[in-house]
């Protein structure tokens, strides 16, 4: 459940913080800042759903899953392709994220 609740998370705060971009730089209509905000209060909704005593934890390791969330967005909806760096950047993001989802804890 928290892998979807990550993924879903990561996807809502991108659209919704891509509605401010597309509406400041882009020139779109200021409309696109009413699903935007809604997409974003999903984002808060979808993290407290993660299975995990401690918020900065659960906010450490979304943002692995978000930087990699990010460069998908970049490919499917800006249409550049990501290139190796930016998937070293990432692999190296959710190593870590994965560290300290599952680090032995004491």
């Amino acid at each position: 459940m928290s892998l979807f609740a990550f993924i879903g998370a990561a996807v809502a705060e991108i659209a919704g913080c891509f509605s401010f971009w597309a509406w400041l730089r882009l020139d779109r209509s200021p409309w696109w800042l009413v699903p935007g905000v809604a997409a974003l209060c999903l984002f808060a909704y979808l993290l407290t759903l993660v299975d995990a005593d401690h918020a900065g934890r659960t906010y450490a390791i979304y943002g692995g899953v978000y930087i990699a969330t990010a460069l998908v967005w970049l490919w499917l909806a800006e249409g550049v392709r990501p290139d190796r760096w930016d998937l070293t950047g990432a692999g190296i993001c959710l190593v870590g994220a994965a560290t300290i989802l599952w680090g032995p804890r004491s």
